[in-house]
């Protein structure tokens, strides 16, 4: 029997040993924190067990080749360790935002209704009646042609007025987000990772603002006893340290970045696994790991009334389900009129992506 294999319906990478490998090994790059020789290593080891390679094409290939293409680059003139190179980390934010995308396309999520539409920049599903006024670039040409035959038969075309249909738009506006990370320890606590997921998604938003909402800005925050900001490039590098955590020193700088933003839409996206254990008074850390602190507690809703004064939502995205916890982020959504997510880290980036899109098409 004779088989035809046409080759646009090949899966992409599928024949090609270079590509299967990369995809690999940019996972294990971002769960190495970026530590190209552990991610190496690694791939080693799987490829003994699964045998990734063949005779034709090996490890060594695939190196030389991460080199040639730009992926890789030698550390300190050594011909034996390697540091990602810019296009390396540019491609492991397309491939985040792109897993979070096929994901929301498979589960058919993302359908978010709001209050406000109009003239907007975006389309919807949802039709009006014409208006004077309504721009005919709306116009919902096949509704409004199904109309006229409804109203007046097909054997003599006629269209009115009355029967235009016109598609309801959603307003884009810019808006100005933090993305708070925690890495405080319980990050990578009980056998769990949720600072790789956590990482993916921070690569995954920033480079769907960068190439779909330009003109938006996002800051990124970690806190752990302290909170400081990083830049784009530093989240391939991200690990997780002997923290508590201090989520009062990460809304202080989160909204110390938003009042310097002119944008008046702001808004503050925190991922976190646990309630906050950690304040500093003066120059001395008070920390308290065990149940909820009342004095580390009333800090942390304290805050989170003032970015409600402020009129900056927080969106928190909790990745732990312990019932003590929910309360803790219940009290602390209520005093900020926020909202609040309790995902799985697999739904992570979905939660956010979804709440992102949703906030955007609201004009405030």
């Amino acid at each position: 029997m004779i088989i035809w294999r046409f080759a646009q319906f090949i899966p992409k990478g599928e024949d090609d040993p270079f590509e299967r490998l990369l995809k690999t090994f940019q996972e294990l790059v971002v769960y190495t924190s970026g530590d190209v020789d552990e991610a190496l290593n690694w791939l080693t080891e799987l490829d003994k067990h699964y045998e990734l390679t063949n005779d034709d094409y090996g490890i060594a290939d695939f190196i030389q080749d991460l080199i040639d293409k730009g992926f890789l680059k030698p550390k300190d003139r050594s011909k034996d360790k390697f540091d990602l190179t810019t296009k390396m980390e540019i491609a492991l934010r397309r491939n985040a935002l792109d897993d979070i995308f096929d994901n929301l396309k498979k589960t058919g999520r993302g359908k978010h209704n709001t209050r406000y539409s109009g003239l907007g920049d975006e389309s919807t599903s949802e039709l009006k009646p014409y208006s004077f006024g309504d721009s005919l670039d709306n116009l919902a040409l096949s509704e409004s042609i199904q109309n006229s035959q409804i109203n007046h038969g097909i054997e003599d075309f006629t269209l009115t007025e009355k029967d235009l249909q016109i598609r309801e738009t959603y307003y884009q506006s810019q808006t100005s987000t933090v993305l708070m990370i925690d890495i405080s320890h319980s990050m990578i606590l009980y056998g769990e990772d949720r600072i790789t997921p956590a990482k993916k998604v921070a690569m995954a938003l920033a480079e769907m603002i960068k190439t779909r909402y330009p003109k938006d800005t996002l800051d990124i925050i970690v806190f752990g006893n302290d909170a400081w900001q990083i830049q784009l490039e530093d989240l391939p590098y991200l690990k997780v340290g002997p923290y508590h955590t201090n989520t009062v020193a990460g809304l202080e700088l989160a909204m110390g970045l938003l009042r310097r933003r002119k944008n008046p839409n702001k808004q503050i996206f925190m991922i976190t696994d646990g309630k906050p254990t950690c304040i500093k008074i003066g120059r001395r850390y008070y920390k308290n790991s065990f149940g909820i602190d009342r004095k580390i507690l009333n800090r942390t809703l304290g805050l989170a009334v003032k970015c409600r004064k402020l009129s900056i939502p927080i969106t928190t995205f909790m990745i732990a389900r312990d019932p003590y916890l929910v309360r803790f982020v219940d009290r602390f959504t209520l005093a900020n009129q926020g909202k609040a997510f309790y995902s799985s880290l697999d739904g992570l980036g979905e939660f956010l992506f979804m709440d992102y899109k949703q906030n955007k098409r609201k004009k405030r």
